[in-house]
């Protein structure tokens, strides 16, 4: 990357999430249902892909990369969360990961509305796996990389750090 400038750098991360995105949506359009926390995590790309495209058409500017980098970083962190609620470290909302608050006041009536309108798919269940991690697991790791990606982009002063 010694020849790339910042600008290229950044859009270079941008595309990263944008390639995520398009991933996330290819795995959904083939029957991969995704949870709430899936499509929770998908929000920051979205960010940081538009941000990679505004440096793309307006220049590098030092204050938009800190923002790609820091959507690329809630995003690491969200997919580290929806890791952990599918390893079981730590629970997951208790309306997608099986729980149902106040079961023991709640009427027969109560019950059968609120499972009906409990969402079909489950966030501590895996639905996929590569080499033993999941789509969630997968997120994190590139996510990651694409922080480093960001930073990259920040770690230089030239005339175009603007």
């Amino acid at each position: 990357m010694r020849n790339l400038t910042d600008g290229q750098i950044a859009t270079l991360a941008g595309l990263g999430s944008a390639a995520l995105l398009a991933a996330a949506l290819f795995f959904q359009s083939i029957g991969y249902a995704p949870c709430e926390l899936c499509i929770l995590q998908r929000w920051p790309h979205l960010i940081a892909a538009l941000i990679g495209l505004a440096i793309w058409f307006t220049g590098f500017r030092r204050w938009l990369a800190v923002l790609g980098m820091a959507a690329a970083a809630t995003a690491m962190g969200l997919a580290l969360y929806h890791l952990g609620v599918e390893y079981g470290w730590w629970p997951g909302p208790a309306h997608c990961s099986g729980g149902v608050s106040g079961l023991t006041s709640m009427s027969t009536e109560d019950l059968m509305a609120q499972l009906q309108a409990a969402p079909v798919v489950r966030c501590d269940e895996v639905s996929w796996r590569l080499v033993g991690l999941s789509m969630a697991g997968w997120n994190m790791l590139c996510s990651a990389v694409l922080v480093v990606i960001w930073g990259l982009s920040l770690r230089r002063t030239g005339e175009a750090a603007a």
